[in-house]
């Protein structure tokens, strides 16, 4: 019995992750990661790390971060606690979606996720005070190889829903893409 729904979003290789809940009187269990059935949408590495991440105040952005090559990674990001607008940045300069982005809503009540695979930027913004994400990494946190795209970035042209009520000074410090950008990520 497969435990997930599995949508393919606009950005190849981003995928929506359906949990189905069971539950009874008692309350609900719901499956967070299954290698073997997330390995269908392209997860073939162990998971080398989980973060928890609190958020207090309704309109935070945080974001657009990703690793550099050769610590890329992949992430399944849920939301435990709220909701937020999830968004992803294809970096794949040989993608045909190359800058494009997606966002996607992700509550703690619809159950959903998002699979991001390597060689793109993520960030979210919260649409309610209180919020609590649970993600699963394919690789270890590198310092070094840090890296992320300024939220304010034109050519990105995202729509927060929300205005932006808090951004940390390194978010805010990520530069613009220039005229020259050809990628930051390969797949």
């Amino acid at each position: 019995m497969s435990r997930f729904d599995i949508t393919d979003l606009p950005l190849e290789g981003v995928k929506k992750v359906e949990r189905q809940l069971l539950g009874d009187e008692r309350g609900f269990l719901s499956r967070v990661f299954c290698a073997s059935e997330l390995a269908t949408c392209g997860w073939h590495e162990p998971i080398a790390q989980i973060n928890h991440t609190y958020t207090a105040k309704k309109g935070t952005v945080r974001g657009l971060h990703f690793q550099q090559a050769p610590f890329s990674e992949m992430k399944l990001v849920s939301c435990l606690k709220g909701q937020i607008w999830d968004v992803v940045v294809d970096l794949r300069a040989d993608s045909p979606t190359f800058l494009h982005w997606h966002a996607q809503k992700l509550t703690s009540d619809n159950g959903c996720a998002l699979l991001i695979p390597e060689g793109f930027a993520h960030g979210f913004q919260t649409l309610c005070d209180d919020v609590e994400l649970l993600y699963c990494h394919s690789a270890a946190y590198e310092p070094n190889a840090e890296a992320g795209i300024n939220i304010f970035e034109p050519r990105l042209a995202i729509n927060w829903p929300l205005p932006i009520s808090e951004c940390s000074a390194r978010d805010r410090a990520f530069p613009l893409l220039d005229l020259e950008y050809s990628g930051v990520a390969r797949k």
